[in-house]
């Protein structure tokens, strides 16, 4: 398998970015070539994350263009302001079988704004909707997927939020995971998952690798959070692709003490059985 450089890469079989934004301007008018570099990297399959109830229209419309690309439907809590919220929307891009999950949805109290009270109120109208969703809203067929959760500076907020809900915990993943140990154990004890991304491999993230060794092996994935937070060795290049999910992938059974392929396989079993896809080594080919 050759690399983006003509090189051939190590990855053994395919592996999937469970979180990127394709929609983003950095990459949306390059998708043939960014698809490309991470076929070459090993990195078969990506899942373009869904920020507003419009961003989740175009977020569908790329996974029915490429195979092995598909989607969420959600409102990023840093989106919270952009109103009105169309939630019909997010139910159309959730029924089809391109979407794998709900989100990326919570809470973000790193920035002033949008205010935390309308950040709460966003996320109390769309959990309330994605339960209607699952029980079957207005008579149409019921919507069971998994909710992927941006949380910031807010487990002590959101955690109880979501144990207040009728969600199966480990139906959840916290995705690109930033703190410590003590968040860490929040979010294990409630009975999620946890997704890492590129800044786990930075070298001022010691207290993000001391969370990485504590996870149990199968409550573990990987994504880039494409375009950003490119991993080392490249941190400093924009934007962050999907084929840079590989290198993450390798620091991270480094950082564990693991063979890589050992990972590699665990990732590959835990996205499947958490998202209900796989990556094949055919795609993504443009329809």
């Amino acid at each position: 398998m050759l690399d983006c450089s003509g090189r051939r890469s190590d990855v053994p079989s395919p592996v999937i970015d469970t979180h990127c934004h394709l929609t983003f301007p950095e990459l949306r008018d390059h998708l043939p070539d960014v698809l490309a570099r991470a076929r070459a990297q090993g990195v078969h399959g990506c899942i373009t994350i869904s920020t507003t109830t419009s961003d989740c229209l175009d977020a569908l419309a790329i996974a029915e263009r490429f195979d092995n690309v598909w989607c969420s439907s959600g409102v990023h809590p840093l989106y919270s302001d952009e109103q009105p919220h169309v939630w019909d929307n997010l139910a159309r891009v959730a029924a089809s079988a391109r979407c794998v999950a709900w989100g990326e949805l919570g809470l973000d109290n790193h920035y002033e704004t949008p205010a935390a009270a309308l950040q709460r109120r966003v996320l109390d109208e769309q959990l309330a909707f994605i339960e209607s969703c699952r029980r079957g809203r207005e008579g149409r067929a019921p919507i069971d997927k998994p909710v992927i959760l941006h949380c910031r500076e807010a487990f002590d907020d959101l955690i109880p939020v979501l144990r207040a809900t009728t969600l199966d915990p480990a139906r959840f993943v916290f995705h690109c995971f930033t703190a410590g140990m003590r968040e860490m154990r929040l979010l294990l004890d409630f009975g999620a998952m946890v997704s890492f991304t590129g800044v786990a491999t930075y070298r001022n993230a010691a207290e993000v690798r001391e969370a990485v060794r504590l996870v149990p092996a199968d409550r573990l994935m990987i994504e880039t959070d494409a375009p950003f937070l490119s991993p080392e060795p490249h941190r400093s290049s924009r934007p962050c692709e999907p084929w840079m999910v590989s290198l993450t992938l390798r620091s991270l059974a480094q950082t564990r003490g693991v063979s890589f392929e050992s990972l590699h396989e665990q990732v590959n079993r835990n996205t499947a059985r958490f998202f209900g896809v796989e990556a094949i080594e055919t795609g993504p080919a443009l329809h």
